[in-house]
């Protein structure tokens, strides 16, 4: 499983990379486990100030690896949603959670698991060539967990356009959807995600966690708490310097 999710420091990043190009870089439940502890763990380091997603080959990642799914067992609805579904969300809490930007690079497609992953992310950055796709429905089975991962992030009719048409979007369209976050033309998608990292790692860490931090709970408030909630945070570390 470590050949397949490496993670490197390099300097303030942490860089995790996604190694399966044979498989499309899809991720069995057990290294989708693994992956939500390295970014628990890379976020609440000190040292570091971002996250890098990236993945080998052509493609992203197509979602998650069926080989010893546990739709293959019988179980009842409670044993299904342990063995299933808290992977997954275990993956979209650890991105949500950890105190730092986690940056996504997107190449080929993403699809499923590896559309949902796109789109939780901090900031995703797209080839321009990329597609993204919610494509459970082909089998009849609602995609409500990546839907959740879209929740915050996507509008609402777009991702339900996603998941009843289950056509492929573009980058520009998943842009404009809000899941992605800028779209550069597919030679320049590496060195474009480097700048960025650059920019981001340039920062004070307390500022980044303020500004996630904020980002992340502010929807939820009415706009004079929202207000007064960036107030507070601005005073906080306006008056720790």
């Amino acid at each position: 499983m470590e050949d397949a999710l490496k993670l490197e420091q390099d300097g303030e990043i942490a860089r995790l990379t996604i190694d399966r190009p044979e498989k499309g870089n899809m991720l069995t439940l057990e290294m989708l486990d693994y992956l939500s502890a390295l970014i628990i763990d890379a976020g609440c380091d000190p040292d570091i100030k971002a996250i890098s997603l990236t993945s080998i080959g052509d493609n992203f990642c197509l979602g998650r690896d069926p080989d010893g799914a546990p739709e293959t067992a019988p179980k009842n609805a409670l044993e299904m949603r342990e063995a299933l579904t808290a992977p997954i969300l275990g993956f979209y809490d650890a991105v949500r959670g950890a105190e730092i930007p986690v940056v996504a690079t997107v190449q080929g497609r993403a699809a499923g698991f590896g559309c949902a992953a796109a789109a939780v992310c901090d900031v995703t950055i797209a080839a321009d060539d990329a597609q993204f796709s919610l494509p459970e429905m082909k089998h009849n089975l609602p995609p409500t967990a990546a839907i959740s991962a879209h929740i915050d992030r996507s509008m609402p009719k777009s991702v339900a356009w996603m998941v009843y048409s289950t056509d492929e979007i573009d980058a520009r369209t998943a842009r404009d959807a809000g899941f992605v976050s800028h779209v550069v033309p597919a030679g320049k998608l590496y060195d474009r995600a480097e700048d960025v990292l650059a920019t981001i790692t340039s920062r004070n860490r307390t500022s980044l966690e303020t500004c996630k931090t904020y980002l992340s709970n502010a929807r939820l408030m009415e706009t004079p708490q929202a207000s007064d909630y960036a107030a507070n945070l601005l005073a906080l570390v306006m008056s720790s310097k």
